[in-house]
């Protein structure tokens, strides 16, 4: 597992509260600097204060990195038992983490042979580290070989954990460091089941190995998957070390206040260090207020399409085609024949709904020999429908997305003939089912089809804002490629991830946001080594400040779930233009203790910020400088309460950097929400040297609009700083929310 420093986040049971009658996983967060001097390290004493416990726990992890404390199985009593000591900072539940290419990085711009740009600029990313906190990785792949490759940067303080099965010859000068971790788990759940899991960094689901890749694999010739996506693959960052400059999370959970997230406090402690955290932004979409790891100190990145499709239609009977996609590599159905048709919900015997989605033991096989089944899409894994019809011996299968589903469609490796199809689509195959005495259909597979339009599209998986905790705070931050992203994947995993596929891959074809947050670990380490001294809030600036919002059509992006023209909430500042953000021109920079006055602007309590920051804060003065608004992000965003007022008003201050030319003016542009008032002053930032800082103030009117008890009716528009060659675009959205 790459850099697995934070695995136990992923791993130790789901807790909702201090109140849960049952033991379950905590971590405490102590104050280091009161140990006693009789102990000689922290872990005697730790170990001397459970002591006194009723269940005498005992310390499944040490922490003195992030920050200092353990980890123990408590009893609800003992929580708070602990909570109430002197020294005890926080006690934290602990929660389940779920995980939520050969196209790609020319689709972003990012060409080899370019004798300029940011690859070239950056040496390929070769001094940086990426931390991929996953599944883990199968170190043997070709895209995690050394060659080429100078020595392990001398900053390298990591280390390869080694195991019976991950020796230490598995790290090399590209995977510099790999470590596991499953105490928490295994005392939660017991011991790891050794038949199916490896006891070491080692993948055994081919998660971990993929996101890597995609970060920074290197470039490896020919790759594709079962003769789909043929060309050479390559991470955003080819010569970064695997292993933490850039830490790049493909993991989340349900949103909780910042101090009871372990992710966010983890990605506080590496910020305040210079290390940049990228996050996906999970796969909850369309619905809003879905997005997850909504920390502003996190770039959560969503997923976009790219113009890449591999198209799998369906023949009716009736002579129409319906538009489908797979990567389904063979062997193929009988060419010119036409295969009896089958609904999964309307065949006999079953109860209707778990045969419509084919679960395990609703099929009859004498009704499913030899037809195509329609299946629908929910409950268990779409390959997972393809191997149940299979062994009910069908000869094919069609998965329709469902309502909440949209249009949105994700290339899958079946096991058999199989193709995915839109909801409007499958309700086309329904009623030509019904309609028909004798429903005929077969599957056409085309291959791989390049120039795609539109590209891109938000991904209709991809989640959506506002964000449920800081509302001011506009996530996701940015989209980047998720959808079908061919990447190694490890050996003794089949592509479709099913237990019977015995087919073996190099590569494999994955779709999700934890494949888009990878693409932008990788930019990061780019720009990192293009920009050493730029921190990672500037980075993250630089990214959403030139990202765009229009498709290779010129026309804005659509949501892929509807067809319709998609939003802010959907993509944040847009979709990632890496070549742009080398050269902004201004960033907005953001400071540990600019966090930490947004905490207490926030209304968390002195004790809440010191367990997130390890810090103690001044929120008095915080409060009386500014509020939660004027955190110096790259967007900005508000919301208003409609309590009877006619005319509502606020304000943002921002501070930027000039990263661009000396003797430089940028000039404002505004596009006002509808139905605002929207002024900066001042309207011009005369710059006389790089690195120097300027400050404006945003102004924002707006009027009471009519809405239902507890509606909301959300408006945008941008704001531009533009030197004549750079633009840097800020979103600006404003929301107004009738109390119920």
């Amino acid at each position: 597992m790459a850099l697995f420093f934070f695995l136990f986040l992923l791993t130790l049971s789901s807790a909702s509260s201090l109140n849960d009658l049952n033991s379950l996983t905590y971590i405490v967060h102590v104050d280091h600097e009161a140990k006693p001097s009789i102990f000689p390290t922290h872990r005697h004493w730790y170990t001397s204060s459970l002591a006194s416990l009723t269940s005498t726990p005992s310390i499944i992890h040490t922490y003195d990195t992030v920050f200092h404390g353990f980890s123990a199985r408590l009893t609800a009593q003992d929580a708070t038992h602990l909570l109430n000591h002197p020294h005890v900072i926080s006690v934290i539940p602990e929660q389940v983490r779920h995980v939520h290419t050969t196209r790609s990085p020319e689709f972003l711009g990012l060409r080899s042979t370019d004798k300029a740009g940011l690859l070239e600029e950056s040496d390929f990313g070769s001094d940086l580290v990426i931390g991929v906190i996953d599944t883990g990785i199968w170190p043997e792949r070709p895209s995690f070989d050394d060659r080429g490759l100078g020595p392990v940067p001398a900053k390298w303080k990591g280390q390869c954990a080694p195991s019976q099965d991950f020796p230490a010859t598995a790290c090399n000068r590209k995977l510099v460091g790999a470590r596991f971790f499953c105490g928490g788990y295994e005392a939660t759940n017991g011991k790891l089941n050794e038949t199916t899991e490896f006891r070491s960094p080692r993948d055994s689901d081919g998660h971990g190995t993929h996101t890597a890749s995609i970060s920074a694999g290197r470039y490896v010739f020919p790759a594709s998957i079962l003769g789909y996506a043929r060309g050479v693959a390559s991470g955003m960052a080819p010569k970064a070390r695997i292993a933490a400059d850039v830490i790049s999370l493909s993991v989340g959970g349900v949103v909780v206040p910042y101090h009871l997230d372990a992710i966010a406090i983890g990605a506080f402690g590496a910020i305040d260090r210079g290390v940049f955290v990228s996050a996906s932004a999970g796969n909850g979409g369309p619905g809003a207020l879905t997005v997850t790891n909504v920390a502003p100190w996190m770039t959560t990145v969503g997923a976009g399409t790219i113009d890449r499709d591999f198209p799998a239609n369906v023949k009716l009977g009736n002579g129409k085609t319906v538009p489908g996609v797979s990567v389904y590599g063979g062997p193929d159905l009988e060419p010119g024949r036409m295969y009896p048709l089958v609904y999964g919900g309307s065949l006999l015997g079953g109860d209707g709904y778990s045969s419509s989605l084919c679960i395990e033991g609703s099929l009859d096989a004498s009704l499913v020999k030899g037809k195509i089944v329609l299946c629908d899409r929910g409950i268990n894994s779409r390959a997972t429908k393809g191997e149940i019809v299979r062994r009910n011996e069908g000869s094919g299968m069609i998965i329709a997305n469902g309502v909440f589903d949209g249009e949105g469609l994700v290339a899958d490796c079946h096991v058999l003939p199989a193709t995915s199809v839109g909801a409007s689509r499958g309700d086309e195959i329904r009623r030509y089912i019904s309609e028909s005495k004798q429903p005929t259909a077969t599957i056409a597979f085309k291959g791989t089809r390049l120039g795609i339009r539109p590209a891109p599209v938000v991904a209709s998986f991809s989640a959506r804002g506002p964000n449920p905790e800081s509302p001011e705070i506009l996530k996701p931050d940015v989209i980047a490629p998720g959808l079908n992203i061919l990447a190694a994947w490890p050996d003794r995993i089949g592509p479709s991830g099913v237990p019977f596929d015995n087919r073996r891959t190099e590569f494999n074809i994955l779709s999700g946001t934890s494949m888009a947050c990878p693409h932008v670990s990788g930019l990061a380490a780019l720009l990192k080594a293009a920009h050493p001294d730029w921190s990672p809030a500037a980075i993250r600036s630089a990214l959403m400040t030139t990202a765009y919002t229009v498709d290779n059509r010129d026309e804005p992006m659509l949501d892929e779930s509807t067809g319709n023209t998609s939003s802010v909430m959907d993509y944040g500042s847009g979709h990632v233009h890496p070549t742009k953000a080398m050269d902004p021109g201004l960033v907005y920079d953001i400071t540990s203790y600019d966090y930490i006055n947004f905490l207490c602007n926030s209304n968390y309590t002195g004790a809440n910020i010191v367990t997130i920051t390890r810090r103690k804060a001044d929120c008095d003065g915080a409060r009386r400088a500014g509020h939660v608004g004027n955190l110096n992000y790259p967007s900005f965003s508000v919301v208003f309460q409609q309590y009877g007022e006619s005319k509502m008003s606020t304000h943002f201050i921002r501070t930027v950097t000039n990263v661009g030319d000396f003797d430089s003016v940028y000039e404002v542009k505004i596009r006002p929400p509808r139905g605002t008032n929207v002024t900066v002053a001042p309207e011009k930032l005369s710059f006389r040297r790089v690195g120097q800082k300027l400050s404006f103030v945003v102004r924002v009117k707006t009027t009471e609009v009519t809405l239902s008890p507890g509606a909301t009716s959300v408006e945008s528009g941008y704001i531009v700083w533009s030197d004549g060659k750079r633009n840097v675009t800020s979103p600006l959205v404003v929301t107004l929310q009738q109390p119920l």
